[in-house]
């Protein structure tokens, strides 16, 4: 097994993880966590999403949110459900787009009201708006592994989607295990696949923990050369579209099981722990992330970090 020297941490938390709840967390707040995290040396964030208010309310303040984002050297993402999300996120100064649409028309309706085709049929123009803006776009696609209503989902339709995002222009693709249905043999021939066929295009795998497999689908992406992934502050997110949604891999859990492992992340693990008890003391609530809550291996500061919960 050629476990990699460099594993990519894309930050999810203040979009996937903010959307889940259920009331409006002020601008204000919003950019205290997402300092947090950028004290901890990640990179890139996906800060929030170009939606209707009416459809998430969490994000009615993303020009807002956007404008006020501290730029050192760090890559805003947001998601685009459609051309006038991207617009609206252009205009914002947005540093790339995530377009997302569903594997399935039965999550692709419940996700943004639209059929897969008419979802499609917008990629020209967002990716020609992209272009003319000098703006990167990740194409995303949720439910890559299996869908709430649908239950398995064919490869084929899959990459359908992926070969319409690459077709287009495309830099990097996303497989969103939205509803926590992959297990590591799928997660292995599909990584395994999208290498064979997509050589030039950097994969980003994004799993969430409803059926308590997510760390072994990260790893067994891993054993396979994936190196690119999204994780969660604290372990918070869930669509809002999936039944009993659980969050994403918690950032700290990840970043210490791989620099444990001698894969470098790039990223502090205390700071990254003292950023989710922020957001934990921010929310009120406990968060899934099992890190935050024991520590790290030296008992110094484990000891450290139990004196901030």
């Amino acid at each position: 097994m050629l476990l990699p020297d460099i594993v990519k941490i894309r930050e999810v938390a203040p979009r996937d993880g903010f959307q889940s709840l259920k009331v409006f967390l002020p601008t204000k707040k919003k950019l205290l966590i997402i300092n947090a995290i950028l004290d901890a040396n990640i990179r890139e964030i996906e800060a929030t999403s170009f939606v209707s208010p009416s459809a998430i309310p969490q994000f009615k303040d993303a020009p807002e949110l956007v404008a006020k984002l501290p730029r050192q050297s760090i890559t805003y993402a947001a998601l685009v459900p459609n051309l006038r999300g991207a617009s609206d996120a252009i205009k914002a100064h947005i540093d790339r787009l995530v377009v997302v649409i569903s594997a399935t028309e039965a999550h692709n309706q419940e996700n943004v009201r639209r059929s897969i085709s008419e979802s499609i049929a917008d990629l020209d123009a967002i990716f020609a708006l992209a272009r003319a803006h000098e703006t990167p776009v990740t194409g995303s696609v949720s439910v890559s592994f299996g869908c709430p209503y649908q239950g398995d989902v064919p490869q084929k339709d899959v990459y359908n989607l992926v070969n319409a995002y690459i077709s287009r222009g495309a830099t990097s693709v996303m497989l969103a295990d939205t509803t926590g249905m992959a297990t590591p043999n799928r997660v292995e021939h599909m990584v395994v696949y999208f290498q064979d066929k997509f050589p030039d295009i950097n994969l980003i795998l994004h799993f969430h923990n409803n059926r308590g497999t997510a760390m072994a689908n990260l790893l067994a992406a891993i054993k396979v050369g994936a190196n690119s992934f999204d994780t969660s502050l604290g372990g918070i997110g869930g669509c809002p579209y999936v039944p009993q949604a659980a969050g994403n891999l918690p950032t700290e859990d990840v970043v210490f099981m791989l620099e444990d492992m001698g894969i470098k992340t790039g990223i502090n693990l205390e700071s990254i722990i003292k950023a989710a008890h922020l957001l934990e003391k921010t929310l009120g609530y406990t968060l899934p992330g099992q890190v935050m809550k024991s520590g790290p291996r030296d008992p110094r500061l484990a000891a450290k970090i139990h004196n901030l919960s």
